[in-house]
């Protein structure tokens, strides 16, 4: 009975500091730092977890040092990457993984998610909030506009507690089911959808009435641009201001096209 009750106990603690390690990854950003990126935010967010399954204090400090270096992933893959950690320190505790092994992993799966995290959400359901938000408050529909925010923050919420758990519980082997996921399709489909999103914010805001060649110029100077950024030949910032001017001299060149069409 008093085994019982000590193993509840051992258990529950442990939940608990778990749980501190998950609350910590929301503030994980604020240390972030030139020198080591992320990995102060990192050593914060897993020290809960380190303190309750290291009681060795000689274990404890060999395992902060292992979080200590650089650093650098999408932060909506650190409770996922915490959750990993914690789950092969408590296998190092019990002498079942090689401290040594974690080193040569760490780095690999810390930038493998980041570029599919920058893909995915920075460059794919990032942007399909923001266009679809914009559209819909040009719309008129703003109730709609907040529902689907609100949507949005909370699957996110969902998704950062279910990678943390499954993280813990499964350890490595969870990145196996990340694999069949195949995020990396999801996000070039998405961005498919934004295209679509970009028409429809063109023709919300496209002055009245619509002319073929006005949007055979939007369009191709749209594209030129946008091959330009993506082959590396130009700037997002300066194939931004250039495309602004022209929004802002396209009053005077429509004069000169009317009057060379004719109309």
């Amino acid at each position: 009975m008093v085994e019982k009750s000590l193993l509840h106990i051992r258990t529950n603690a442990r939940t608990m500091a778990f749980m501190r390690s998950f609350i910590r990854c929301y503030m994980a950003g604020a240390a972030f730092n030139t020198r080591g990126m992320q990995n102060i935010g990192l050593m914060y967010a897993i020290q809960p977890g380190l303190s309750v399954i290291h009681k060795d204090p000689k274990s404890l400090k060999e395992a902060q040092k292992r979080y200590v270096r650089h650093y650098q992933s999408h932060p909506f893959w650190l409770p996922c990457m915490v959750g990993i950690f914690l789950n092969v320190e408590s296998a190092i505790a019990n002498k079942h993984f090689p401290p040594k092994m974690l080193s040569k992993v760490k780095d690999t799966m810390a930038y493998t998610l980041s570029a599919l995290g920058d893909s995915v959400f920075a460059g794919s359901l990032l942007i399909f909030w923001a266009l679809l938000t914009i559209c819909l408050l040009l719309s008129g529909h703003t109730t709609s506009a907040f529902a689907f925010g609100l949507c949005f923050l909370g699957g996110l919420q969902v998704f950062r507690v279910y990678t943390f758990t499954c993280g813990v519980r499964h350890g490595f082997g969870f990145l196996e089911r990340l694999k069949r996921w195949n995020l990396i399709n999801w996000g070039r489909r998405v961005k498919y959808v934004n295209a679509v999103l970009l028409l429809w914010l063109w023709v919300l805001i496209w002055p009245r009435p619509y002319l073929w060649w006005e949007w055979l110029i939007g369009v191709s100077a749209l594209i030129l641009f946008g091959r330009f950024v993506r082959t590396g030949l130009v700037s997002r910032v300066f194939a931004a201001m250039v495309f602004v001017a022209m929004i802002d001299l396209f009053p005077r060149l429509e004069g000169l096209i009317r009057n060379f069409l004719g109309l």
